[in-house]
C-alpha cells in the first residue's frame, strides 16, 4: 500500500489483548482489545491516527494554523491542541455548547495546550462550517495559512488513519492465527468505521466491521461513510467498489442523546475496569462496549450471530470519564 505524506505521531504498533477475566453470560467466545487507547497519553486514542495523515496535509500545503470543531469533551479537539502545540502550530477550536463556570476533563488540556476556542451555542451549530471558514478568510487577512479539519477529522484524508490501522491489524492476526468473526467499534462521525471497512476490504482482514452508533442513526452514516470513499477515490486515484462494502451500523444503544450514557453503561464501564484495568468512556467506547455485550448475551437472537473471537477497537477517551465522574456510583 503506498500511503500519503504522514507524521510519525503515535506510538504504533498499539497491542492485541484478550480479556481475561471479564464475563459475558450465554458468550463462549473469545473479546480482544485492539488498544488504540495507548497510542499516546495526552493524544491518546483513535484521533491520533487521522491526524498523523490530516496535519501532514495541512503542513504540506503551507498551514500554520488548525482550526476543527466537535463537542465540549471532544477527543479530536483535545487531541489536535496538543499536536499543535508540539508541532508548533496554531489551532483554533469551534466547540458546541457554552463554556463551562469550571474547564475539566478534555476541555481543560484544549486550554492547556494553549488552543484559541470559540464557542457556539447548540442552536447555531448547523453553521459551525460557516464559522470556521470565516476564521480562515480571517488568517489569511493576517498571512496565516489555516486548513479547516472537519469533526473527527473524519474525511477522504482522515480514511487513511484506520486504513492503515488495517494492515496493522493483519500483522496482527498473522501473529496470533486470529480469524475474529467481528471487528467491533464506536461510531460517531464515521472517520473511523469507514477506514476499517475500506482497510478491510483491503488488506483481506477476516470478520465483519460492526459498528455501534453514538450519535446519528444507520442511515447517516451509511451515506457519509459512502462520501468519504467517492472522494478517496477520486483523490488518490484508488480502485474500489464501495457498492460492496458492508456498512454495518448497529442501533438501539444511543441511550439519552450523543455524550448523555444511562445507568446500565456505567456500570459496564466500572465492570471492565474492576476486572481487566481497561478505562471507557461514556461518550464512545463504553456506549459501544456495552451494546456489544449486550447483543453478545443475546446469542443468535442478537445483532453479532455465529460470534466466538471479537475484536474491540478501544478508541480512548480516558478523559471523557472525569467530567461525568457524578454518574459512578462505586459502593
Amino acid at each position: 500500500m503506498k500511503y500519503p505524506n504522514r507524521l510519525n505521531l503515535a506510538n504504533l504498533p498499539t497491542p492485541l489483548t484478550p480479556l481475561k477475566k471479564f464475563e459475558v453470560p450465554n458468550f463462549k467466545g473469545k473479546i480482544w482489545i485492539k488498544r488504540d487507547e495507548l497510542t499516546g497519553i495526552e493524544v491518546s486514542g483513535n484521533k491520533i491516527r487521522k491526524l498523523e495523515f490530516t496535519i501532514a496535509y495541512a503542513l504540506e500545503n503551507g498551514c500554520n494554523t488548525l482550526i476543527t470543531c466537535g463537542g465540549l469533551q471532544s477527543n479530536h479537539c483535545r487531541a489536535t491542541a496538543v499536536l499543535g502545540a508540539r508541532l508548533g502550530l496554531k489551532v483554533h477550536l469551534i466547540l458546541r455548547g457554552e463554556k463551562p463556570a469550571q474547564l475539566e476533563g478534555n476541555l481543560l488540556l484544549d486550554y492547556l495546550a494553549g488552543a484559541e476556542i470559540s464557542y457556539l451555542p447548540q442552536r447555531d451549530w448547523q453553521s459551525h462550517e460557516d464559522l470556521a471558514h470565516e476564521l480562515q478568510r480571517r488568517y489569511k487577512k493576517e498571512s496565516s495559512q489555516a486548513h479547516f479539519i472537519p469533526i473527527g477529522a473524519s474525511d477522504e484524508i482522515g480514511l487513511w488513519g484506520y486504513i492503515a490501522a488495517c494492515e496493522e491489524l493483519q500483522q496482527d492476526f498473522r501473529a496470533m492465527s486470529l480469524k475474529p468473526d467481528y471487528i467491533v467499534t464506536a461510531t460517531g462521525s464515521g472517520g473511523t468505521q469507514g477506514g476499517l471497512l475500506v482497510g478491510a476490504k483491503l488488506f483481506e482482514l477476516p470478520g465483519c466491521i460492526a459498528a455501534f452508533n453514538v450519535s446519528d442513526d444507520a442511515n447517516y452514516f451509511e451515506d457519509k461513510i459512502m462520501r468519504d470513499v467517492s472522494l478517496w477515490k477520486q483523490r488518490y486515484k484508488q480502485r474500489l467498489n464501495e457498492d460492496e462494502l458492508d456498512i454495518r451500523t448497529i442501533e438501539g444503544y444511543l441511550g439519552p442523546g450523543y455524550g448523555i450514557a444511562d445507568r446500565e453503561v456505567f456500570k459496564t464501564i466500572a465492570e471492565l475496569a474492576r476486572t481487566e484495568g481497561i478505562f471507557l468512556d461514556p461518550v464512545y467506547t463504553g456506549k459501544a462496549f456495552h451494546g456489544m455485550v449486550t447483543e453478545l448475551q443475546k446469542a443468535e437472537e442478537g445483532q453479532l450471530p455465529g460470534a466466538k473471537d471479537i475484536v474491540f477497537i478501544h478508541t480512548g477517551g480516558l478523559f471523557g470519564i472525569f467530567p461525568q465522574q457524578g454518574n459512578f456510583r462505586l459502593d
